[in-house]
């Protein structure tokens, strides 16, 4: 499915060899909403599969959070075709270990690099940004996401237990 993004300005907007990161719209609600709402995408992650109420919310503190902050999330798109693929970017972690990489892309998405390629970005900008320390978190079970946390230069510092599942905390200082 193809979808136009808007051309927000130049310095939130980021682009890779492949990928186009946009910081979130209203425009972007249903993609959003069909993403946060499947299990396969968000069953596993901070708060679980959202229901439409939350999606909304989310969209609201997410765009909020860049007009405060000048980072965030960003919906990623395809650069060739403008296909929805995910989200990836920063948020402030509500247990208080910082500021935090998410990245959660269609499970189609899989095997491609494109969450390596969307993760990378984000912690390049988030240092540019000024974040000294940027970490992400990830549940021990999912080699798939540590593997790019590793990947993109990110190193285990902590784990902690969360729902009954040992979580490993990954970190990444400028």
């Amino acid at each position: 499915m193809r979808h136009a993004y808007p051309v927000p300005l130049p310095a939130r907007l980021v682009r890779t060899g492949r990928l186009t990161l946009v910081p979130p719209g209203r425009e972007n609600l249903p993609d959003l909403l069909r993403l946060k709402t499947d299990p396969r995408v968000f069953e596993l992650m901070l708060h679980g599969v959202r229901s439409e109420e939350r999606v909304r919310e989310e969209l609201e503190d997410d765009i909020d959070f860049w007009a405060v902050r000048g980072y965030g999330t960003w919906c990623v798109f395809r650069t060739d075709t403008g296909e929805f693929l995910g989200i990836a970017g920063l948020m402030e972690r509500p247990d208080g270990r910082g500021v935090a990489m998410r990245f959660a892309l269609w499970p189609e998405c899989r095997g491609q690099g494109y969450a390596r390629e969307a993760a990378r970005a984000g912690l390049e900008f988030g240092h540019k940004a000024g974040l000294e320390r940027i970490i992400a978190v990830a549940w021990e079970r999912n080699q798939a996401s540590q593997h790019v946390l590793r990947d993109i230069g990110m190193t285990e510092c902590d784990a902690f237990e969360y729902r009954g599942r040992r979580m490993v905390v990954f970190e990444s200082r400028r």
